[in-house]
């Protein structure tokens, strides 16, 4: 028998909602023995089954459940029911030849995200017990894609974010098998990128804007376009491929702006594509005032807060990019803005951008508001599986 943790009374409120974690504080007793990373029940305070999942004493995330079935074992097996049903889905929503194929909780094997490109998978296991079971995901994963005639050639982990501490777990990276090179070439929406899913950022690519990236490209045909936080080009290259007569990205970091150029030139758009290394916060008022206009302005920034405790921080830095984009867009031009954070809510983003319009003097025509792509399936009562807010709006002179 495993231990039983049983759940002091009014709490697990995230559990009964259909949420998968149970924190530390929420927890009245635990009869029997363990080990962190090991599989326990869990009860409600009157004894009520509520299901089973690891146990990690370092983490404020007590336990993250697994299952609801108290009499489910967690094997192989089950492993392999999880990554099938993973599979079948993203074939049934996105492209797959590019995908997250293990979104963590939002797949129920909470505390993993497994990335597909191309023939390579890339993985981040973030919790103790999943970690413990990462050999048995990925050995599924091998399987289930290859009944679908998809062969891997290689496997890497890119466990080394700085959340592990928090599991009393080290950061790690390296390969799961077999070495390969890790320069993986790409195609997404008919774009090619070269992908480095050693030393990328994450995983090397974010997947989580590719119908985002798509959606932008019809209003760039013949226009002058601005991508702030350009990271390796992606939007700017969307933009090339919709037809734009000129783009600039603009990114901070020097190896990102020197991949987006290696990019610009795999897809023969380096004559309408050009980049800039800069920070954005400083280049943005520099344009303004040099009276740059630009028919389509992209901000897509990295995440401002990784903490409620930052919030407001964030919303002032989300203000001022939204502020400074909108003044740099023309009279009827287009600006597509988001946020990648949890914890800048859609309430909050919406009210942040309203802000921003109201000190530029600008009226906004929302076009569309986008999530994340379907392969970062949003699961209700897991809040934090919904982080990825992107609006389109038409931004206009008040007069």
């Amino acid at each position: 028998m495993s231990a039983v943790v049983t759940l002091k009374k009014g709490e697990g409120r995230t559990l009964k909602a259909g949420g998968l974690w149970v924190y530390d504080n929420e927890i009245a007793s635990v009869a029997g023995t363990y080990e962190n990373g090991d599989i326990v029940q869990v009860h409600d305070f009157d004894g009520y089954p509520m299901g089973k999942g690891f146990i990690n004493e370092a983490s404020k995330i007590r336990i993250r459940l697994m299952t609801r079935d108290e009499g489910q074992n967690i094997d192989r097996e089950f492993i392999r029911m999880r990554v099938q049903n993973a599979w079948d889905y993203r074939k049934k929503t996105v492209e797959t030849g590019c995908c997250r194929l293990i979104f963590g909780e939002a797949d129920f094997l909470p505390g993993i995200v497994v990335d597909k490109f191309a023939d390579v998978l890339v993985v981040e296991s973030l919790a103790l017990g999943i970690d413990r079971m990462k050999g048995m995901i990925v050995d599924a994963l091998r399987e289930v894609l290859l009944a679908d005639g998809v062969s891997v050639r290689g496997v890497y982990e890119r466990s080394d974010a700085k959340v592990r501490e928090q599991e009393g777990m080290q950061r790690q990276k390296g390969f799961i098998g077999e070495a390969f090179d890790t320069n993986v070439l790409i195609e997404e929406n008919g774009v090619k990128y070269a992908v480095d899913v050693c030393n990328g950022q994450k995983t090397g690519f974010f997947l989580d804007q590719k119908y985002n990236r798509l959606s932008v490209r019809r209003l760039c045909k013949d226009a002058k376009v601005l991508d702030c936080f350009t990271h390796t080009g992606s939007f700017a290259l969307n933009a090339a491929a919709g037809g734009a007569e000129s783009v600039l990205g603009v990114d901070a970091s020097e190896s990102g702006i020197a991949q987006a150029r290696l990019n610009a030139e795999q897809n023969g758009m380096q004559e309408r594509v050009q980049f800039l290394c800069r920070d954005v916060f400083d280049l943005l008022p520099e344009l303004e005032q040099q009276g740059k206009q630009f028919d389509v302005v992209i901000l897509d920034p990295p995440a401002f807060t990784k903490s409620r405790n930052s919030v407001k921080n964030a919303a002032r830095g989300y203000r001022e990019i939204n502020l400074r984009g909108m003044r740099l867009v023309k009279d009827g031009g287009f600006l597509a803005t988001c946020s990648c954070s949890h914890f800048m809510t859609y309430e909050l983003f919406t009210q942040t951008i309203q802000q921003a319009a109201r000190s530029a003097h600008k009226r906004l025509r929302q076009v569309e508001f986008r999530q994340q792509a379907p392969d970062h399936p949003i699961l209700w009562a897991a809040q934090e599986s919904y982080y990825l807010k992107f609006y389109i709006f038409q931004v206009c002179e008040e007069r």
